[in-house]
């Protein structure tokens, strides 16, 4: 449950430079949702790509195409980040650059989630595009380590819903070469359940592979129940599991999916301002998030995709301060819940949590978040 503290509920901006200094942990990124629009703009000149606007106002457009209260529009402005991320050398690039902006933004531990399938365009084999992102990623990190800033980076390998699963892109996940720690399903819920991919999740779970799928996004309790039983340890979004949630004279009363949720800590990676992007509700808030953590479910606190979103694992953090009145103590539990739901063995979690986290919400305490 929620802790209390003196700053709790005063009013005001919050304080970036305390939220900019907190270790953060980011489970829900996507990679083709996360670029530069420099990146985008400097690529898409290189291949002969047209963008929608000027290098000027790429940034704004990708923003404001993205802010339509449409998640079928919010998903179109990734035909542009797709398209110039089709060989080795630009993804590299992206996954280089994905580290070090998350890594200069206080994050020490992070996943990048991204389906391989889209990025064959030019010639790539999965495998090719796989290997160029782990390539990427183990670079960002060496960059940031050698900027001050160290950070975890490994990769989630996604197969589409809508698309005929992809056995090969199931045995990538399972070999988890290349900072491969895991398999994600994503892409439109309705109509697209998870188990049409009942072959590939049999395969996962046979090969003991950590799995996370998208569901309670664009679809409700059922796409939920659906991705929990082909075997999601983690739910991408999951919010609308407050479907599954009632309130009468005695309290709230949770139906069976949300009750199995909450009592077998199946964490949520829930993404605020995409969620109001795509017309979840209407303002912060009105956010899911304020509910869910007061009942005690597993919220952590992420992206999505930060170019669509023009945000940033700090922006998130302090909107949610501004609306619910967050504590340090608050944003380091959902931190180490965060960091204890990774797809990373045990002890390298908790060595995370005790030398990096730890000490950085110790440095923070008693700092106030709303000045």
């Amino acid at each position: 449950m929620r802790a209390t503290g003196p700053d709790e509920g005063r009013p005001g901006l919050t304080d970036p430079a305390t939220l900019g200094s907190l270790p953060k942990v980011v489970l829900h990124d996507h990679l083709d949702g996360g670029l530069r629009a420099g990146t985008v703009a400097d690529i898409a000149t290189e291949v002969g790509h047209s963008l929608p606007a000027p290098r000027e106002g790429l940034a704004d457009w990708f923003f404001a195409a993205a802010d339509s209260g449409s998640l079928v529009r919010y998903l179109t402005t990734f035909e542009h980040t797709i398209a110039v991320m089709q060989t080795a050398e630009h993804l590299h690039r992206v996954a280089r650059e994905w580290v070090e902006d998350l890594a200069a933004d206080g994050v020490v531990y992070g996943e990048a989630r991204w389906a391989p399938q889209q990025h064959t365009r030019a010639g790539l084999t999965l495998a090719e595009a796989v290997e160029a992102v782990g390539a990427g990623l183990a670079d960002g990190m060496a960059a940031a380590a050698a900027s001050g800033t160290p950070m975890v980076a490994r990769q989630l390998v996604t197969s589409l819903r809508h698309t005929a699963p992809n056995p090969e892109v199931v045995e990538l996940a399972v070999a988890g070469e290349h900072l491969v720690a895991g398999f994600d399903l994503a892409g439109p819920e309705d109509g697209f359940a998870p188990a049409l991919h009942a072959a590939s999740f049999a395969r996962l779970r046979q090969s003991l592979t950590p799995v996370t799928v998208h569901a309670g996004e664009a679809a409700g309790v059922a796409s939920i129940a659906g991705a929990l039983e082909v075997g999601a340890l983690r739910l991408g979004h999951g919010v609308r599991i407050v479907e599954d949630i009632t309130r009468d004279a005695s309290g709230h009363r949770l139906g069976p999916v949300a009750r199995w949720v909450l009592d077998r800590r199946i964490p949520l990676e829930v993404s605020p301002s995409s969620n109001l992007q795509t017309g979840l509700c209407a303002s912060i808030d009105e956010h899911p998030f304020g509910l869910l953590e007061r009942l005690g479910f597993v919220v952590t606190v992420n992206c999505d995709n930060r170019l669509m979103s023009r945000t940033s694992p700090t922006r998130e953090l302090g909107l949610l301060v501004d609306a619910f009145g967050y504590t340090v103590a608050d944003l380091r539990r959902f931190t180490v819940d965060a960091m204890r739901a990774a797809f990373l063995p045990h002890q390298q979690r908790e060595r995370l949590i005790a030398e990096v986290i730890e000490p950085g919400y110790a440095a923070a305490r008693g700092r106030p978040l709303l000045p």
